[in-house]
């Protein structure tokens, strides 16, 4: 595309987005209108003002945005080459607004090599918001039925949450031997596992509740008001499409993202028990700080209807998620919702605290019983160990031996979609 035709379609969408904030049925008053960016510039300043504008209307913490004339995104940031590092530096600069009240550090403060924990930008375009990530490796790494005396303990280590449909005959294959031994005790062992499929990891919690939990809220998402409000109306020039790529037909037109729903009510989901098992009552989950988004959300839905105690190492922290804006050549990912279970509980942006502290050896044997966080979990089961968040003096009498454990590129940690719904 040459550079002139490109720049004139930049200058019609612009033009479309300086009416957004107006009823049809109000005239527009220009002196009241806000003025939104430039109507010339180059294709670097278009991409920065979009990175910008976006923001301003689907961050999750849109709330403590500049406006554009105090933000000044292509002063700040249009002499710094590559384009893609200037593109890199706006994003962390919002993504560094928002305090956390209880750490006063952004919410988003950097995970590693100063980039934002959460929000990030790729090049190459996504199919109407719906990727976000890559999954690797195996999803069920090791599985094991265990007998204390009179306990039977079902155990599991999952390594990622792959699309539902690849995995799912292994996971009923796995929770159908579970049933029939009938388990009170579940260790769920999810040290390595990143996040991917939030549909995988809901159906994991589907295959752990009893049927007695069906229709209850197992968690919800909750957008800014710009977007529960339908106001984030810059969504119009981003397509929805399905998952294969193809156009949805809406009211007549092809749907875009503003169609989406994004109330709570309308982002909230609920337990559909699958397979066979009943018997669970106490679960134990293994965790790292490899833990993270899709992991911790099975985590966070277990906790109000199970009793749930983490054994290991503080998790990564992520209660939010985002879908992809296509901006020119490249995908923006900003944190757009937050992430809360059926008590409305979120708070885990600092990584959830073990109740039992535990180093990690490298390569463990997964499943071994004498594997060092799998040891402390069974004593813990036992009443050997009494759990108590923050404590590494228990662990001491079953002479475990630890060295840290190594992790993956933490940039890879993610959920893989977000199965955006349109309104009704």
């Amino acid at each position: 595309m040459s550079e002139c035709k490109f720049e004139k379609i930049i200058l019609l969408l612009f033009l479309m987005i300086t009416s957004f904030g107006c009823k049809k049925d109000k005239p527009v008053d220009i002196e009241e209108e806000e003025i939104v960016s430039p109507i010339a510039g180059t294709r670097t300043e278009f991409t920065l003002d979009s990175i910008f504008l976006y923001a301003k209307q689907i961050y999750l913490w849109n709330d403590v945005l500049p406006d554009y004339g105090t933000f000044k995104p292509r002063g700040k940031y249009g002499n710094i080459k590559p384009e893609l590092s200037a593109f890199k530096n706006e994003l962390f600069d919002i993504s560094q607004i928002k305090l956390n009240q209880v750490t006063n550090k952004p919410f988003e403060t950097p995970y590693y090599n100063n980039t934002p924990k959460y929000s990030y930008l790729q090049v190459g375009r996504t199919a109407g918001g719906f990727h976000a990530g890559k999954t690797d490796g195996d999803a069920v790494l090791a599985e094991n039925m265990i007998y204390l005396d009179d306990k039977v303990i079902a155990y599991t280590a999952l390594g990622s949450f792959p699309a539902l449909s690849s995995i799912r005959p292994k996971l009923n294959e796995v929770f159908e031997k579970m049933a029939a031994e009938k388990p009170k005790y579940l260790i769920l062992d999810l040290r390595f596992n990143g996040g991917g499929y939030v549909e995988t990891a809901e159906y994991v919690a589907n295959l752990i509740a009893p049927s007695t939990l069906n229709g209850k809220i197992m968690y919800s998402e909750q957008f800014n008001p710009t977007l529960q409000n339908g106001k984030a109306t810059i969504l119009r020039h981003q397509p929805y499409v399905d998952e294969t790529g193809k156009t949805i037909i809406y009211k007549g037109r092809s749907a875009t993202l503003n169609d989406v729903d994004y109330t709570e009510i309308g982002n909230t989901y609920r337990f559909d028990k699958k397979g066979k098992l009943e018997s669970i009552q106490d679960i134990y989950i293994i965790v790292s700080g490899q833990t993270a988004s899709a992991s911790e959300l099975l985590i966070s839905c277990l906790k109000p209807y199970f009793n749930v105690k983490l054994i290991g190492e503080k998790t990564y922290g992520k209660p939010v998620g985002f879908f992809g804006i296509n901006i020119d050549q490249y995908t923006v990912y900003l944190s757009s919702f937050l992430i809360k279970n059926a008590l409305g509980w979120s708070d885990y942006f600092n990584g959830m605290e073990p109740d039992l502290n535990v180093t990690m050896l490298n390569n463990p044997i997964l499943g071994d019983a004498d594997e060092v966080c799998l040891k402390a979990t069974l004593a813990a089961i036992e009443g050997k160990i009494q759990l108590q968040p923050k404590k590494l003096a228990s662990i001491s009498k079953l002479n475990l031996i630890t060295t840290p454990l190594v992790l993956n590129n933490q940039s890879e940690i993610g959920m893989l979609e977000n199965r955006l719904k349109l309104k009704r």
